[in-house]
Order: structure tokens, then C-alpha cells, then sequence
């Protein structure tokens, strides 16, 4: 069986590499003012892919921290995803020009599931679906607005799109280190025929184990976003990197 991927997580708030607690840009923590620096180190320790997220595009719609992407793509080598203000094709077709391997679509996947479907079969295997929640009902622009859709009601509409993944975020505990949403995320996994990614609250190598478990026992759990817990030092990632393959 393949690896449990892992992605460390870099999101960009004003230039700068940050995390939030619950998507609160009130509640935010600089950990980094150099994000290629941050994504340099990432690569040196050994990880395989980055997850990033241009925060003030999220809320603003449009792309806001393109500086700073651009200098993240220029000093690593490893394929990136991007999500945050990604609300058209011609943006889309931007940023996969200029070398980002897959993009997020999240709040558009509400607004306009048909653009996603057309951006999937444009660009194959490059389009991940972003779908944040809290208490299993879905949130959008940068998860300042609510609303009444059901989480897995709308991976569901993406069935036979063809999209590469669904980044599965669980609101409630993002940022806090709670632990990973296990159940929701396994409950998603096995409800739709696309690789999942867990995102939200993962706290430690305990999160990582559990998630591969659920892997291992049929659902399709893709891998794991990490963020808070990597640059408190409470994952080492030469550990967590050890314990996500299967042996």
C-alpha cells in the first residue's frame, strides 16, 4: 500500500508565513517573515509536497499574496498545492502557468460546482476541491460565511468530476490542536470515491497513526495537513514521515 501523504502547511497572511486558530485572522501567530525560507526548511526535512494558502486572498477573492507564492515556487522544487482567492479559470490557468501543481477551489465549489467540473477535465489531476466545516456544515470565504450544506452532500457533487482530492478541513479544531476530525474524515472518505485529505487540529504522531489506520481499513484517506503542531516542535517530521509510510 502506498504512503499516508503528509503536507506541511505554510499560510500566507501580509507576506508572511502564519497560523490561525478556527480561521480567525484576529488569532493569528507569525512564525515566519521569510515563507520561501519556511518552505526551504520544509523541503530539508524530507517532505514531498507543501500545502499552501494565500489567506487574504481567501477573504479579499482574488489573489493577494502573489509575491510571496512566486518566491515559495522559485526556492523549492517540491510540487505545491495552493487554495485561498482562487475564484475563476483565468486564475486557475495563472497559477498552474506559473508552476503550482494543483490548485484548491473551495469557495467556488459552492457558488459554482459546474466551474470546478469544467476546470477538472480542463486540467487533469490539478484541480483538489476544498471543502471547510464546522459541525459538518460547509463554510466559505476564507470561512467567514456559513451555510446549510452538508459536508459530504457536497464531496458528493464531485463524484465523477475528476478531481484530484478534497482537502477535508474541520473548523472547530483548526488551529487549536485537538486532534484531527478522524471520524469525519474517514465518514467522507468512504462516502465518495476521492482521495481525502485531513486538514484541522492535527496535534501530534497519535493524529497520524489514526488516520493511517483508517487508510489501511478501506477508507480513502489521501494524507494529512500539518500546521500548528510542525512549528511547535510537536511532530518531528523525520517521525511523522516515518510513520505515515506503511511497512
Amino acid at each position: 500500500m502506498s504512503a499516508l501523504n503528509l503536507y506541511p502547511a505554510i499560510d500566507l497572511k501580509n507576506g508572511e508565513c502564519v497560523r490561525l486558530q478556527q480561521g480567525d485572522m484576529a488569532r493569528v501567530t507569525v512564525f515566519n517573515a521569510d515563507p520561501a525560507a519556511q518552505a526551504r526548511q520544509w523541503e530539508a526535512a524530507g517532505f514531498q509536497y507543501l500545502h499552501l494558502v494565500d489567506l487574504d486572498g481567501a477573504f479579499a477573492g482574488k489573489p493577494a499574496n502573489a509575491a510571496a507564492v512566486r518566491a515559495i515556487r522559485q526556492a523549492i522544487k517540491l510540487p505545491i498545492q495552493l487554495g485561498g482567492g482562487i475564484r475563476d479559470e483565468a486564475t486557475i490557468e495563472g497559477w498552474l502557468d506559473a508552476g503550482i501543481s494543483r490548485v484548491i477551489l473551495g469557495t467556488i465549489a459552492v457558488r459554482d460546482p459546474d466551474l470546478v467540473k469544467r476546470a477538472a477535465r480542463r486540467w487533469p489531476g490539478r484541480v483538489v476541491v476544498g471543502i471547510d466545516a464546522r459541525s459538518g456544515r460547509v463554510a466559505v470565504a476564507g470561512w467567514a460565511e456559513a451555510s446549510d450544506l452538508d459536508a459530504i452532500d457536497l464531496a458528493k457533487k464531485f463524484v465523477d468530476a475528476g478531481v484530484a482530492a478534497i482537502v477535508y478541513t474541520d473548523i472547530d479544531r483548526d488551529g487549536l490542536l485537538k486532534g484531527v476530525n478522524v471520524a469525519a474524515t474517514a465518514a467522507m472518505a468512504r462516502a465518495v470515491p476521492i482521495p481525502v485529505i485531513a486538514s484541522g487540529g492535527l496535534a501530534g504522531i497519535e493524529d497520524v497513526i489514526a488516520l493511517k489506520k483508517e487508510a489501511a481499513n478501506g477508507a480513502g484517506i489521501d494524507g494529512a495537513i500539518l500546521g500548528r503542531a510542525l512549528y511547535d516542535g510537536r511532530i518531528d517530521p523525520a517521525a511523522a514521515l516515518r510513520e505515515a509510510a506503511y511497512r
